[in-house]
């Protein structure tokens, strides 16, 4: 996968600062305030090898990642739409991701965590319910908006990706079965997924897009 930049700021009880993302499709990476920050989830953000524990005193910290702070991020993402013609035609659209981490609890955790996406597009703007922290249900909650023909082309609503009934993360732990879509298509329930499961091609984020792209229809794979 090629490198891809989402703009985006990020903003703590120090202040708020423009930042970019470089995304090669599974890892993310930023730079704040001269610290080199990675990770494979907006959630999981940690400082690189080697950063002097002294770079590190003007963050907050949850086990090693980034907390109590706030992201908004830019994501172009491809949208499919009914031309005039009778035929579909594809617009390039901008998701802003809105993340909010909370703090450390007394288990460890954050204690506090969400996630709002706005979706804009030939002049049109829709917003998700920001009740959660999964792309996966605030995307699905932009598609439900949108109208009829007008779909997100993304890997959230390809064919051939679902999740693990084991659970996922906040973003980018699809499962892309495009290696063996006949036999995924045949499974239409929990019990008959655990025959592909562990057998996925590769981990995919939800707004990544591959020329094997079709859209999902209902019913299909473990998510359904």
């Amino acid at each position: 996968m090629s490198e891809t930049i989402h703009p985006g700021t990020y903003r703590d009880k120090h202040g708020e600062e423009p930042l970019q993302f470089r995304n090669d499709g599974s890892e993310l990476r930023t730079t704040i305030r001269g610290v080199d920050f990675a990770g494979s989830d907006f959630d999981m953000l940690e400082a690189v090898a080697g950063t002097p524990e002294h770079r590190l005193a003007s963050f907050s910290l949850n086990r090693g990642d980034l907390c109590e702070c706030r992201f908004t991020v830019d994501i172009a993402l491809p949208v499919a739409m009914p031309a005039a013609n009778g035929s579909q035609t594809t617009v390039i659209g901008t998701v802003q991701a809105t993340i909010e981490l909370g703090a450390t609890s007394s288990d460890g955790r954050l204690d506090s965590q969400r996630l709002r996406l706005r979706l804009a597009f030939a002049g049109s703007d829709f917003v998700s319910a920001g009740t959660g922290d999964l792309f996966e249900l605030e995307l699905l909650d932009l598609q439900r908006q949108l109208p009829e023909g007008v779909y997100l082309k993304a890997c959230i609503n390809c064919l051939y990706s679902d999740y693990s009934p084991y659970g996922q993360a906040s973003f980018g732990s699809m499962l892309c079965f495009r290696n063996i879509k006949d036999e995924y298509l045949r499974v239409t329930s929990k019990n008959e997924f655990w025959a592909v499961h562990g057998r996925h091609d590769r981990l995919v984020q939800e707004t990544y897009l591959c020329g094997q792209f079709a859209r999902r229809r209902p019913g299909t794979g473990y998510r359904g």
